[in-house]
């Protein structure tokens, strides 16, 4: 069993003295109920001993919060195996402050934050994040790190100890403070030998044969290695608008303040041209949206990863986690566009409407969700089109 560092379960916690977990029989992504439970039995607990809140659960994550300790970095780092996070801090660090009464990160800083949730994973389980939908959309960057980790973004089976998060903010200065909820953690029970890095992700028959029964999108599909989706540089629902650059030297935005800050005054709207064409510059993060609607049916989850490199020099979507019930019209959607963070990678890059630019796979989940998204929760981001973050009006 993974242990390192400084634990907050005790010997006797850390051993039989746990209740059991009472695991799901199916490999897959955990749900709601079950990552309750997990919760109830005490393999998830906070540092500072408050409670982990109700909303934080998500139809197939878990919402972590910052908790209040923070350290400015010289750069980016993994622990490496056998290594804690806070040993690489001190060797690492330029200073430590706290994040009570808020703080702010800078544009183009790097910093590490203590993260208040802790895990004591059965053997069997291991856990993967990805930014909120928010985070990314603001193009704030971050990586959730812990102890003896040689990857980003992965927690082992059977870890117990602290987590981390590494966050650098892109374009906007931002505001934080304990209990900020920047990323999100997802659960995975592994079956049998499978091997730890493996995730049970649908094959490409499987998805359409997925897509012939739940309809996937609202497009023929290209499927290939995943579900591809494809750029709308045309405009839709009779408007010119394609998407947004972000403004530099802006005024700071506060993570916790939605609905508070004018578009105008942080994005510049970019309209489409005859030719269909945008040249991504290097230098600039673009919001631009999918010209397919998507559907992730109740009973799977999906990410957006990376595209391949080998079909263009460009990163889209920071943020990758679809909850089950994204789109669906039971769930108040009719097919939700994908709304893409896009970063050209170093030199200027051109996108054509039409252009394959993000791939989703899909996971299954080891039994549908209790809560849905879109229909059980206030979801800020069903049945949308192109739309920036939350805090914007």
């Amino acid at each position: 069993m993974a242990q390192h560092g400084d634990t907050l379960w005790t010997n006797n916690e850390s051993g039989n003295d746990l209740p059991k977990a009472h695991l799901p029989a199916k490999g897959g992504i955990f749900p709601s109920q079950a990552i309750r439970d997990l919760i109830h039995r005490g393999f998830l607990k906070t540092q500072s001993g408050i409670e982990i809140l109700p909303d934080q659960i998500q139809p197939a994550s878990l919402d972590l919060r910052l908790g209040k300790k923070a350290y400015r970095v010289r750069a980016s780092f993994l622990p490496g195996r056998d290594q804690t996070v806070e040993a690489q801090l001190e060797t690492l660090s330029l200073h430590e402050f706290s994040l009570e009464g808020g703080a702010v990160l800078e544009r183009e800083c790097f910093y590490v934050v203590e993260v208040e949730e802790a895990l004591k994973l059965p053997d069997s389980v291991s856990c993967f994040a990805n930014p909120k939908s928010s985070t990314g959309r603001l193009d704030v960057f971050t990586r959730l790190i812990s102890d003896g980790a040689e990857i980003f973004d992965y927690v082992e089976p059977g870890y117990n100890g602290k987590l981390y998060v590494e966050i650098c903010p892109r374009t906007f200065s931002i505001k934080v403070q304990p209990g900020s909820r920047l990323n999100q953690l997802r659960f995975r029970r592994r079956i049998g030998q499978q091997d730890r890095f493996e995730r049970p992700k649908l094959s490409d028959k499987e998805l359409r044969a997925l897509h012939e029964k739940e309809q996937l999108v609202d497009k023929n599909p290209t499927i290939r290695d995943g579900l591809n989706t494809r750029v709308d540089l045309k405009g839709m629902d009779g408007t010119t608008l394609i998407g947004y650059r972000a403004q530099r030297h802006t005024d700071i935005i506060d993570v916790d303040r939605p609905n508070s800050y004018k578009v105008d005054d942080f994005w510049e709207p970019i309209h489409a041209r005859r030719d269909g064409r945008l040249i991504l510059d290097p230098s600039e993060f673009y919001i631009l949206v999918s010209k397919e609607a998507l559907h992730i049916p109740i009973q799977y989850a999906a990410e957006m990863v990376p595209i391949d490199p080998m079909m263009g020099e460009f990163r889209a979507h920071y943020a990758g986690f679809f909850d089950p019930g994204f789109g669906a019209e039971s769930a108040g959607g009719k097919g939700s566009r994908a709304v893409l963070e896009v970063r050209s990678h170093d030199i200027p890059f051109v996108l054509e409407d039409g252009q394959i630019i993000a791939r989703l796979i899909y996971e299954p989940l080891t039994e549908i969700p209790e809560t849905i998204y879109g229909k059980d929760l206030k979801s800020n981001y069903q049945a949308q089109g192109l739309k920036l973050s939350k805090h914007f009006i």
